[in-house]
């Protein structure tokens, strides 16, 4: 069992909320586990053998409420203290960050280093003072207090001289912005804000919306939008074809749920419908996504390969010029703790890339500010570091689903706060940040918000999510999409080709488009 002492401003709280809490074990892959809070101190039951960390939502001053891990623990007799692992692990990993990123004696990080060595100062004080929890939580508050704010600027001043970089080299790719839209919504007031502001649109084609009722079809409103796109000459990303989300499986399917060959068969017949229908007018097709998670079938892992080959080989077999793509949900992977017929991202991902599959390109989600499982609040740090595990796979890489909304989705902000609750200016500044970071990478060719406008009442939407409002008035977000749009248009003279050869995520429309 590993224990956990918690302090409040030197003091143990009298409750605290562990529903965001899980552990992590060896390669970062989440681990089953128990936990109770009483007298002021976190008892975690591991399901598993070795060495832990604890993964929780903690507010730290002046900064907000994020995800935080401690480092991996050994179990031992005496509680460890949290605050002080806490900031053990943020610490550990800004150092070996820095390291990996190249910044130690870079002119631009030089106030970083300075304070980095004042974060490892509060850290030495806390260590030193173990035998006195409360004082060692006191050091360890201002140890995180400095560090998560300095490995925020690390991770931005790590992405300014990579952009830097790919602006000398104009390797920036064409089509790199786009946006999901509504399928439901067809106002022309709807489409006239779109447009101007996506390079490419992503078209979602629910099965659920297609089949509702088993061999009845709906095809009318995903007819038109392609219509239009075509007529709008705007590329298309469609898809999920494969999800096993609850806005995507038709409720006529639970009847197979447990006979896996009758499943794969009516997909089989799904994608094959679909794919031919709108073979000449996508440009990206969206296989599979969150098929890791596994969450409303109980397949097998042979199964979840059987159907990832399956899909992108049946895509590729109908047009063999189209692009596909893998999308991955959930990326830091909370949801394989306790689902252990679930896969871990990071593994799935990797198995693909090994078993030679011909897919071209990695989707991954990045949602957060609503209490919902793999949308707790992450901070900058954590997010340029989950965009760097993608690097070693050797495939593209697009943000295919990036959003937080411009006001608090709910009032005890149990999702967490990104500095302070949010606000519409706060919602742009986050824009621009992870943008600036994402696009830094070479090997990250789009981006794609979620929500052109705020929608409610769809369990696929986020409250306050559109970069403009339900009346379509613009926020401070969509200016600086527009904005950071335009700054990317005017850095690229040709379009560049990815790591490996690979052509652009998205290809450029063919409209006198920029």
């Amino acid at each position: 069992m590993l224990r956990f002492q918690v302090f409040r401003e030197g003091v143990s709280p009298a409750e605290l909320d562990l529903a965001t809490a899980y552990l992590v074990g060896a390669d970062n892959v989440p681990i089953r586990g128990e936990f109770t809070y009483t007298d002021g101190e976190i008892q975690c039951r591991k399901r598993a053998a070795g060495p832990a960390a604890l993964t929780l939502m903690w507010e730290t001053k002046n900064f907000g409420s994020v995800m935080l891990e401690t480092t991996r623990l050994p179990e031992r007799d005496e509680p460890y203290v949290l605050n002080l692992e806490l900031a053990r692990g943020r610490v550990m990993k800004l150092m070996q960050k820095r390291e990996e990123w190249g910044i130690f004696d870079v002119t631009e990080a030089q106030v970083i280093n300075e304070k980095a060595n004042e974060c490892r100062d509060l850290l030495l004080n806390a260590i030193t003072h173990q035998d006195e929890p409360a004082k060692c939580s006191e050091f360890a508050d201002k140890c995180l207090q400095l560090a998560l704010p300095l490995s925020e600027q690390a991770a931005l001043t790590h992405a300014d001289l990579l952009l830097q970089r790919r602006i000398a080299t104009r390797n920036f790719p064409r089509g790199a912005f786009g946006c999901r839209v509504e399928v439901g919504n067809t106002t022309e007031a709807y489409r006239r804000l779109m447009i101007p502001n996506a390079d490419f649109i992503r078209l979602p084609t629910w099965w659920k919306t297609i089949e509702p009722q088993e061999q009845k079809f709906e095809w009318a409103a995903i007819d038109e939008w392609m219509d239009f796109l075509r007529r709008a000459r705007l590329p298309v990303v469609a898809g999920p074809l494969v999800h096993f989300g609850e806005a995507a499986i038709p409720d006529w399917l639970y009847i197979w749920e447990h006979d896996y060959e009758t499943v794969r068969d009516l997909l089989y017949e799904h994608i094959d419908r679909v794919v031919t229908r709108y073979s000449t007018s996508v440009a990206l097709w969206n296989v599979l996504s969150g098929l890791h998670v596994n969450a409303q079938f109980s397949f097998t892992f042979d199964q979840l390969m059987d159907l990832t080959r399956m899909g992108v080989g049946l895509v590729k077999k109908i047009n063999p010029s189209t692009r596909t793509m893998i999308e991955l949900t959930q990326p830091w992977g909370e949801y394989y703790a306790g689902n252990q017929r679930s896969i871990p991202p990071l593994l799935y991902a990797e198995m693909i890339v090994q078993s030679g599959i011909q897919f071209d390109i990695f989707g991954v989600q990045m949602r957060f500010g609503v209490p919902r499982e793999g949308c707790w609040q992450r901070d900058l740090f954590q997010i340029s570091s989950l965009i760097d595990r993608f690097a070693p796979l050797g495939r593209p890489l697009m943000i295919s689903a990036l959003q937080v909304p411009s006001a608090p989705a709910d009032a005890a902000n149990s999702a967490g706060v990104w500095r302070k609750p949010w606000s519409e200016v706060l919602q742009a500044k986050w824009l621009e940040a992870v943008t600036d970071i994402a696009l830094s990478k070479p090997f990250v060719e789009a981006i794609c918000w979620n929500d052109l406008t705020d929608t409610a009442g769809k369990s696929t939407s986020m409250p306050f999510g559109g970069m403009a409002g339900a009346d379509l008035a613009p926020k401070p977000a969509l200016k600086t999409w527009a904005s950071l749009r335009r700054a990317v248009m005017s850095f690229r003279q040709t379009p560049a080709k990815a790591p490996g050869g690979v052509p652009p995520a998205v290809p450029p429309s063919s409209g006198g488009r920029s």
